[in-house]
């Protein structure tokens, strides 16, 4: 699923196509993989285009962004510190109260199916998070 930016025109899954392609090493490889990985993990993900060109995958809620620097493919999941992560992929962003992040370097490879029970477990969090808001609060008597 897709979700039209509103600062452009394009649908989201375009512009992650475009920013993917422009990538023209092993970055664009690796956030065309992990892209792969969360559509795998959850395929009624929805992408948006956000903060001036940042990919970021939802549903429910934000799961992770998806930004690529010049050493590094950084997916931020913005509820990371909640989630479990047995195999140890979170490595950045260790002291928030919230989020967490995964730095892929060149020639590092991720363990696919620890990082997609990561993804399913985020939407499970948002999942829950968001039925928790929509039961009714009781009346304070």
């Amino acid at each position: 699923m897709t979700k039209t930016s509103t600062a452009e025109t394009k649908p989201a899954s375009e512009l992650i196509d475009e920013r993917i392609d422009s990538l023209k090493d092993w970055r664009g490889v690796t956030l065309s993989r992990m892209r792969g990985l969360i559509k795998e993990a959850e395929p009624g993900v929805v992408e948006e285009w956000k903060w001036m060109g940042t990919p970021v995958w939802s549903h429910d809620g934000i799961l992770c962004t998806g930004e690529s620097y010049k050493a590094i493919v950084k997916l931020t999941f913005m509820k990371g510190a909640s989630l479990k992560d047995p195999s140890k992929l979170f490595n950045s962003s260790l002291d928030g109260n919230a989020r967490r992040a995964i730095d892929i370097h060149e020639g590092e490879q991720i363990d696919e199916k620890a990082f997609k029970a990561l993804i399913r477990e985020a939407v499970e969090l948002n999942a829950s998070s968001a039925k928790a808001k929509a039961k009714p609060k009781k009346a304070k008597q």
